[in-house]
């Protein structure tokens, strides 16, 4: 199944999937995707393949979306994955997570925190405006309707969101959670 990590910005995703991918090493049914991005390598934040616009648009993408001035794409790898019965994961948008029900297994995992939270973390990252912020903050994305989805409230140490995130995939990738 694919696994869709989404949430809001500053909710803590890419920390949880660094801590998931470490402690999920010597899973061999979980696969983390390395997402593509027309952002710089050294723009800090997520570990992603760094690409211009040309040559993102070279390629073929099994998802992809723009989302603040910049394009994302998952690799077409994920099918052979999936069809090797592999949990597969990724970071993705909220508004992707339609297309990808309709062509793969789907879960979703929901990971956010209270907004006070979410602007104190955007707010230390230092690479927003206090408008860009609030925009992020007023940003309200629907969820589909009909994707079996999980929800991971990360507003204490991350190590503790990690091990729900490690659980969950485990209790997936061993097949009691499809």
């Amino acid at each position: 199944m694919l696994v869709l990590v989404v949430g809001p910005s500053g909710a803590g995703k890419d920390t949880l999937l660094r801590l998931a991918r470490e402690g999920l090493s010597g899973e061999a049914r979980v696969r983390f995707v390395r997402r593509v991005i027309t952002r710089p390598a050294d723009a800090g934040g997520e570990d992603h393949e760094a690409v211009t616009g040309a040559e993102f648009g070279r390629r073929n993408h099994a998802l992809q979306w723009t989302a603040h001035g910049l394009r994302y794409g998952i690799p077409t790898q994920i099918g052979a994955d999936l069809a090797r019965g592999h949990v597969v994961v990724a970071n993705v948008s909220r508004g992707v997570i339609a297309e990808a029900a309709a062509r793969f297994p789907v879960r979703v995992v929901l990971v956010t925190a209270p907004p006070e939270v979410l602007a104190a973390r955007l707010a230390g990252r230092g690479r927003e405006t206090a408008a860009d912020i609030a925009a992020r903050l007023a940003r309200d994305v629907a969820l589909p309707e009909g994707v079996p989805t999980t929800t991971i409230v990360n507003d204490g140490a991350p190590e503790a969101g990690a091990a729900r995130l490690i659980a969950l995939l485990r209790e997936w990738a061993a097949g009691s959670g499809t």
